[in-house]
């Protein structure tokens, strides 16, 4: 029997693939998912049998991340495929937080499938890496500073690990396919989601009377892609030879522009949307507790366009549709409104 490894399978994404592996009537690998301590394993499978989710193939393995190599529990099954979800994704962070996940553990992970002999590695990065030129790791630390300073710590992390698992998995010998996802939102059909940060907070904002002005300017996008959409494309990375060495950028190209887009969703809570829009420049001008914008947000707003042709190809050369996106927003934005935490309204 065959296994495919799930790093980061307690994250929003990690679970939503999980889902998607584990109901496959058609699959027959084990699914592992990596996780940090038995308490998070255990709240991971009470999560997933709660939403109907079948667990005859889940098999549940602690690792530590600190460790100088990755190690899992016994596994009763040859490693066929890897996933890395896992990420850090928080603004403020330091330097050596972020790092120690999105970089650090990234490398290791890379090593693990290198060890294991893994038909695929499949990492998960972010959709701005194609905004900025390509650097190859190892990054000398002056540049590295640079980098970190203009970008913070979260963005700057994810560009480097990008560049660290490519050269990696080069020098390795992996098969390596690279998932560059816009913003998540919730699933399609329910709009369920638990992830509050990013376009998720103008949404709270908006939902809460906060939101005054629209940040960016009438072209500003943030992109986005549902939940269910992104496990699917995930899923099937593995199983088209054609995807390896391939990087895909999966985000809906339907997706509205910002002030279109927030003024769609406040007509779904029944809010008044603000009419007045604040540059990004006048945003990196002012202090941020007067704009209530995180500084290392403001990258994101903008309207640079990415090369999304050859992910959407792919997909529906293997059926896969982007779900209609306005009415997927409008459930996923319901759906934060409703359960988004007190301390999400900033």
């Amino acid at each position: 029997m065959s296994a495919a490894v799930v790093f980061g399978a307690t994250g929003f994404i990690g679970r939503g693939l999980l889902r998607e592996l584990l109901a496959d009537p058609d699959g027959d690998d084990l699914v592992v998912a990596a996780v940090r301590t038995a308490e998070s394993g255990a709240r991971l499978r009470d999560r997933l049998v709660s939403g109907g989710v079948p667990l005859d193939r889940l098999s549940v393995h602690v690792f530590d991340p600190g460790s100088a190599e990755l190690v899992l529990d016994p596994v009763a099954a040859d490693v066929r495929d890897v996933y890395n979800l896992a990420a850090a994704f928080a603004f403020g962070m330091t330097a050596r937080a972020a790092r120690e996940v999105n970089v650090v553990l990234a490398e290791k992970i890379t090593r693990f499938a290198a060890a294991a002999g893994a038909r695929r590695l499949v990492h998960v990065s972010g959709y701005r890496v194609a905004a900025y030129p390509a650097v190859p790791a190892p990054w000398p630390p002056r540049y590295r500073r640079r980098i970190y300073r203009r970008f913070g710590a979260y963005e700057a992390s994810k560009i480097e690990a990008d560049a660290v698992v490519r050269a990696l998995a080069a020098e390795l010998g992996v098969p390596l396919t690279v998932v560059n996802p816009g913003t998540v939102i919730g699933d399609s059909r329910t709009g369920e989601a638990d992830q509050y940060l990013g376009l998720a907070e103008l949404v709270v904002q908006l939902a809460r009377g906060q939101l005054r002005a629209v940040p960016g300017s009438r072209r500003t996008v943030l992109p986005v892609v549902t939940i269910d959409h992104l496990a699917r494309f995930l899923a099937l990375m593995p199983r088209d030879p054609e995807t390896a060495g391939r990087a895909y950028w999966v985000l809906d190209d339907a997706t509205p522009p910002l002030p279109e887009l927030v003024a769609l969703v406040a007509d779904e809570l029944g809010v008044a949307a603000p009419r007045l829009r604040i540059p990004v420049a006048a945003l990196r001008a002012l202090p941020a507790r007067l704009t209530g914008a995180e500084k290392e947000t403001l990258s994101f707003l903008s309207a640079d366009t990415y090369p999304t042709a050859p992910a959407t190809a792919l997909a529906r050369r293997h059926g896969l549709e982007y779900p209609p996106v306005r009415p997927a927003l409008r459930l996923w934005a319901r759906h934060v409104a409703a359960t988004a935490p007190d301390a999400a309204s900033g």
